[in-house]
C-alpha cells in the first residue's frame, strides 16, 4: 500500500543509497592512490561524503518520526506546508548557484581572448571587473606545469540541487499522487502506478540520453539536437496521456534536471578527476576527457532555460491545462533554447540575428493558440444569479478552498484562497475564470466532479458582470 509515509520513507532511502554509492566510489578510489597528497585529498573527500551521508540518515529518521507524530496530533498539513517551503527555498538557492556557475563558465569559454599576447601554454584569458575589483582569468590548454595545492571544484551545487529537487518532488507529488498526479479524465490509474511512471521516466530518460552521448551521434550536433528535442516532446506527450498536465510538466523538468545532474556526476567530475590525476603524475593529459566533459557542460547550459520554465509552469494553468500541453511544452522548450543559443553566439562575437525573432514569434504563436475560445455572448443568454453560482462553488470548491477544508489531502486552503463568503468569491473572480472555466484545471483532477454545464454557468455569470445580488 503506497501510503504517504511509505512513499516518503522509500524516497529518503533512495537518496541515502545514492549518497552511499558516491561514498563507495570514493572508497574504492583510495586503493589506487599511492601519492601522500592524493591520499590526503581522497581521505578529505570521503570524510565529507561520510558527513553528508550521516546528516541525511539522521535527517530522514527525524523527519519520519516527526511526520508520524504530527499525523497523530492532526497537524500534518501545517508541518508539511513548512517543510515544503523550506525544501523549496533550499532547492531554489542551490539551483541559482548551479545555474549561475554554468552560465558564468560558458560565458568565460565564449569570451576568452584566444589570440592577443597569449603564452604558449594558454588557451585564452579574460580581464573583467565586478563588485569594485579587477579580475584576470587564464585557461590552460591542458594543465599548468604545477597544480595548486587548493583547487576549487564546482559539483556540490549540482548534487544538492538534484537532491533537494527530488525531495520536493516527493513532498508535493509522490506523497499526494492522488491529488496532484492523477487526473481520471486523462487516465484512471493508482497512485503506485503514477509514482512508478514518474521514477521510471527519470531512469529511462537518463539512460537513453547517455547512450546517445556515447554513440557516434554525439559528433553530429544538429542531428543530436533534433533527436534530443523530439525525445523531450515524446516524453511530454507520453506523460500527459497518463498523468495530470501539471505532473507531466513537472516530471519533464525533473527528467531534464536529472540529465544535468547525471552529466556532472557521471561524466564531468570523473573526467576532471582523471585530468588532475594525470597532471599530478606527470603523465600526458587525454584531451578527449576535457572535450567530452565540456560538451556535457554545454548540454547542461542549453537545458537550463527549459528547466526554469518548467519550475514556474505550475503557477500558469494556461500551459499545463491546455489539451495540447505537450506541444506547448515543446514550443517553449524550442524558444528558450533559441534564446540561449543567441546568447552563446553573442558572447562569442558571432551573429545570429534570426534567433531572437524566431523565439519571439514562437512565443507569440503559443500565446495565440492557447487563447480561450470566445464565449457565447452573455447578453443573448438568460441572466445568471449569484444564488445559482454559490451552491456550485460550495459543492465543488470549498472542500479545499475554505477556512475548514474537508478534503482528505488539502488540510489548509491552497495559497490561502477561500470561497466561504460572497466577498471572498468576488475577490478571486479572475482566478476562478482561468482555473475552473477556461483551463478546467480546478478542481484538481476534477475530484469533486464538477460538470461542463456548471463550468459554463460560472463563465456566463462572470461575463455578465459577476453580480452578487
Amino acid at each position: 500500500m503506497f501510503t504517504a509515509e511509505n512513499i516518503f520513507l522509500i524516497s529518503c532511502f533512495i537518496v541515502l543509497l545514492l549518497i552511499a554509492f558516491v561514498l563507495s566510489k570514493v572508497t574504492s578510489s583510495l586503493k589506487t592512490q599511492t601519492d601522500a597528497a592524493e591520499l590526503e585529498e581522497a581521505h578529505e573527500e570521503i570524510n565529507l561524503h561520510k558527513n553528508v551521508f550521516l546528516f541525511f540518515a539522521f535527517l530522514a529518521i527525524i523527519i519520519f518520526i516527526c511526520y508520524n507524530v504530527v499525523v497523530k496530533t492532526g497537524t500534518q498539513a501545517h508541518v508539511m506546508e513548512w517543510l515544503n517551503l523550506i525544501v523549496r527555498w533550499a532547492h531554489v538557492t542551490f539551483g541559482i548557484a548551479w545555474i549561475g556557475a554554468s552560465f558564468y563558465f560558458i560565458f568565460l569559454e565564449n569570451s576568452l581572448n584566444r589570440t592577443y599576447k597569449l603564452r604558449d601554454e594558454l588557451a585564452g584569458n579574460l580581464w573583467a571587473i565586478h563588485g569594485g575589483g579587477f579580475y584576470y582569468i587564464e585557461k590552460y590548454k591542458s594543465a599548468p606545469p604545477e597544480l595548486p595545492r587548493q583547487l576549487h571544484w564546482f559539483k556540490y551545487e549540482a548534487y544538492f540541487t538534484w537532491l533537494t529537487g527530488f525531495l520536493l518532488l516527493t513532498l508535493v507529488y509522490f506523497m499526494n499522487a492522488k491529488a496532484f498526479m492523477i487526473d481520471p479524465q486523462v487516465r484512471d490509474i493508482t497512485p503506485g502506478t503514477a509514482i512508478g511512471i514518474g521514477l521510471g521516466t527519470l531512469v529511462a530518460g537518463w539512460l537513453v540520453y547517455d547512450i546517445m552521448c556515447r554513440s557516434a551521434l554525439i559528433h553530429r550536433k544538429t542531428l543530436f539536437a533534433i533527436i534530443g528535442f523530439a525525445l523531450v516532446v515524446f516524453a511530454a506527450y507520453f506523460l500527459s496521456h497518463f498523468l495530470s498536465g501539471r505532473a507531466a510538466f513537472m516530471l519533464v523538468g525533473a527528467l531534464l534536471g536529472t540529465i544535468m545532474a547525471g552529466n556532472v556526476f557521471f561524466v564531468i567530475i570523473p573526467s576532471q578527476k582523471a585530468l588532475v590525476a594525470a597532471a599530478k603524475a606527470g603523465k600526458p593529459v587525454n584531451p578527449d576527457l576535457g572535450k567530452f566533459a565540456g560538451l556535457r557542460s554545454l548540454h547542461n547550459n542549453y537545458i537550463t532555460l527549459p528547466v526554469i520554465f518548467v519550475m514556474i509552469s505550475n503557477h500558469f494553468p494556461t500551459t499545463f491545462g491546455n489539451g495540447y500541453n505537450w506541444a506547448i511544452l515543446g514550443g517553449l522548450t524550442l524558444a528558450s533554447v533559441a534564446v540561449k543559443h543567441y546568447i552563446n553566439l553573442h558572447e562569442k562575437g558571432e551573429k545570429a540575428v534570426w534567433m531572437l525573432p524566431f523565439a519571439t514569434i514562437a512565443i507569440l504563436a503559443l500565446v495565440i493558440v492557447t487563447a480561450p475560445k470566445p464565449p457565447k455572448s452573455a447578453k443573448d443568454l438568460p441572466p445568471v444569479a449569484f444564488s445559482q453560482i454559490q451552491p456550485i462553488i460550495k459543492t465543488r470548491c470549498t472542500q479545499c478552498h475554505s477556512a475548514t477544508p474537508t478534503d482528505d489531502t488539502q488540510k489548509t486552503a491552497p495559497n490561502g484562497i477561500m470561497f466561504d463568503t460572497p466577498e471572498q468569491i468576488k475577490q478571486h473572480i479572475d482566478r476562478i475564470l482561468v482555473r475552473a472555466v477556461e483551463t478546467k484545471t480546478m478542481p484538481q483532477g476534477n475530484k469533486t466532479n464538477i460538470t461542463d454545464k456548471e463550468r459554463e454557468l460560472i463563465g456566463v455569470w462572470i461575463a455578465q458582470g459577476a453580480k452578487m445580488e
